[in-house]
């Protein structure tokens, strides 16, 4: 099991966490295209943090554009989980109606030709154990909250959950 500690670079760092902890984390289902439609939180083998030769991309999130006729872009976009540990969307992203991406861990070039986008870290970001996912609108609502454990969530022992079709 991966250890993480979350160390505050800033306080608007830590302004951002206690604004997405401070309610439940699925007490509503928000109302945004973009939702979480699945998270691979325990990449296959074992935990290998180097960049090169590591299995930090096969640690991804799969964001998904469930709107029948609206693109969306990604930029702006925060992805952030329990302990503090963050991923902006920087560039233009473009999801088209019924479109997804996978946020992956490591290094690697973003291509929306490919669905892909890379948190060029080669850190693991997701616990094996338990954690909670938060995907936030550029305008800081929630745009979707999802708490998992490994025992509650993820019944085959795979470490994927899927949480929207």
């Amino acid at each position: 099991m991966r250890l993480r500690y979350a160390v505050a670079t800033a306080a608007a760092a830590t302004g951002m966490l206690a604004t997405v902890t401070a309610a439940p984390a699925q007490a509503a289902e928000y109302t945004s295209e973009l939702k979480v439609k699945g998270i691979q939180y325990d990449a296959p083998g074992t935990d290998d943090n180097r960049c090169i030769g590591g299995n930090t991309k096969n640690e991804y999130l799969t964001i998904k554009n469930y709107s029948s006729r609206t693109t969306v872009n990604l930029r702006g976009y925060l992805v952030v989980d329990a302990a503090g540990n963050r991923y902006t969307f920087t560039a233009n992203h473009y999801l088209g109606p019924g479109d997804y991406v996978n946020l992956r861990g490591g290094r690697g070039t973003e291509s929306d030709s490919g669905n892909v986008a890379y948190r060029q870290n080669c850190n693991f970001m997701w616990n094996n154990d338990k954690d909670t996912i938060y995907l936030i609108k550029p305008s800081r609502a929630r745009a979707d909250v999802h708490t998992y454990t490994k025992r509650d969530n993820d019944r085959d022992g795979n470490g994927y959950i899927t949480y929207h079709g």
